[in-house]
């Protein structure tokens, strides 16, 4: 009598393979899933920070051309503590981004470190203005004043106009009751940080110290000679 065969099971090395491969397919969606999970329980505002904020160990050149380079590079040192992003000119405190320089945003964002916490500040920009600070600047040295008729937010908040009203403010010596300048030129950046340390915070002496502000002294030296040898490679600007 002649028997039949049973069919035989599949591969054993075969299974194998479907085993693993369900594993790993299993593993992934876990892994997807908790990632989503964590970033969906950070606050919004901070993944939009995220996105948008570029930092930079280095502070971008000035859009403003000519002036004097020891003012032109305790601007750079300025931004450097306050908005050392790759897009300075258009940074929200805390890393976000606007989009239109017609004028100054006026966003209020919520500040969350320093003795300030919980409040809201309007700082924007590659100096952080306050919306208040630029309006009051801005009618005192804003390069393109708007016409007589026109509102006071029309002040343009190009990066140009940023660039040129902080560095006529800063050469006011009435302003900051000293000659801001002179004092660069006789190797006091210790006065001068502390004197501006009451409007930039993040100077030194400041409430709000980060991790660039240890730095800014022996930046602003190196910011000097690059300055100093761009002027000397443009006398006339």
């Amino acid at each position: 009598m002649t028997s039949i065969q049973s069919p035989l099971p599949a591969p054993r090395p075969r299974r194998r393979r479907q085993h693993r491969l369900r594993r790993r397919h299993l593993t992934l969606v876990g892994l997807l899933l908790c990632s989503g999970l964590v970033l969906g329980s950070l606050p919004q505002l901070s993944l939009h920070r995220l996105q948008q904020a570029i930092w930079v160990s280095y502070p971008q050149p000035l859009v403003m051309q000519g002036g004097d380079p020891y003012i032109r590079a305790l601007m750079r040192t300025i931004s450097a503590a306050e908005s050392n992003t790759r897009e300075p000119y258009q940074v929200l405190y805390g890393g976000g981004s606007f989009a239109s320089l017609r004028q100054h945003p006026n966003i209020c964002v919520t500040i969350v470190t320093g003795p300030n916490v919980g409040q809201c500040t309007t700082a924007a920009g590659r100096y952080q203005f306050l919306t208040t600070t630029w309006q009051e600047k801005a009618e005192q040295y804003h390069p393109n004043p708007p016409s007589w008729y026109r509102v006071w937010g029309d002040y343009s908040f190009d990066p140009q106009s940023q660039d040129w009203v902080v560095y006529q403010w800063l050469k006011d010596a009435a302003a900051w009751d000293l000659d801001i300048a002179a004092s660069l030129r006789q190797g006091e950046l210790d006065l001068v940080l502390r004197r501006l340390s009451g409007t930039w915070t993040s100077l030194g002496y400041g409430i709000e110290p980060n991790s660039m502000t240890a730095r800014l002294p022996g930046l602003y030296q190196e910011l000097l000679q690059e300055e100093l040898g761009q002027s000397a490679a443009k006398p006339n600007l």
